[in-house]
């Protein structure tokens, strides 16, 4: 079934803006899911990393996980670099805890918009049936009762559907923003991880 959005009143204005949401969340699954793909990448290539560094092998250790595209590879590069000329400490942890902690936000960022999309589209598609059941009932009440009710039916239908355009706005931008979030939580466990793992292997070689 075809419809104008200029015929359905103050819904199609509703709906233009919910299709704008839809293009807007499309655009945001797309981008994150591209950014947090190799969030939870190269863990066998750490590993690999930590065994250099307890052998002695510090340059080839940080080539390793340099390779790597994660964010824990990118703050273990940065522990070994700054491990490697001799930083270490509470002042060291506390440096790797802010790159971590810029990291996850890196990670975790436009996924509140997904979220505000995803709150607001079902109200926003309320908000149009509910304009436009007044409209319908104000057009009966104007034919005082002689009102078609296929007519009637026509504008009840139009009504609903901002419902539904939000529904179908808003389940995708949920079950994105869930996921995506879960992915960047996991990204950010990563990290402590290999952190800790490598924190370990310094202070005593044979952890690995």
């Amino acid at each position: 079934m075809s419809f104008d959005l200029n015929t359905l009143g103050a819904g199609g204005i509703i709906i233009a803006v919910l299709l704008v949401l839809s293009a807007i969340s499309v655009a945001l699954i797309v981008v994150k899911t591209i950014q947090l793909w190799p969030a939870r990448a190269g863990v066998a290539r750490r590993e690999d990393a930590l065994g250099y560094w307890a052998q002695g092998q510090k340059d080839q250790a940080q080539a390793t996980v340099a390779a790597g595209k994660s964010p824990a590879d990118r703050v273990m590069v940065y522990a070994m670099q700054a491990l490697g000329k001799g930083f270490k400490g509470p002042a060291l942890m506390a440096e790797l805890v802010r790159r971590g902690n810029e990291e996850f936000a890196r990670m975790n960022s436009m996924i509140r918009l997904l979220e505000l999309i995803a709150m607001i589209s079902p109200l926003l598609g309320l908000l149009g049936t509910v304009m436009g059941m007044i409209q319908s009932f104000q057009a009966l009440e104007m034919a005082q009762g002689a009102a078609n009710a296929s007519v009637l039916a026509g504008g009840i239908w139009q009504a609903l559907l901002t419902t539904a355009v939000g529904l179908m706005v808003a389940i995708p931008a949920a079950v994105a923003a869930t996921l995506l979030s879960a992915r960047a939580e996991s990204g950010a466990q990563m990290i402590e991880n290999a952190i800790g793992r490598l924190m370990l292997v310094e202070e005593n070689p044979k952890a690995v």
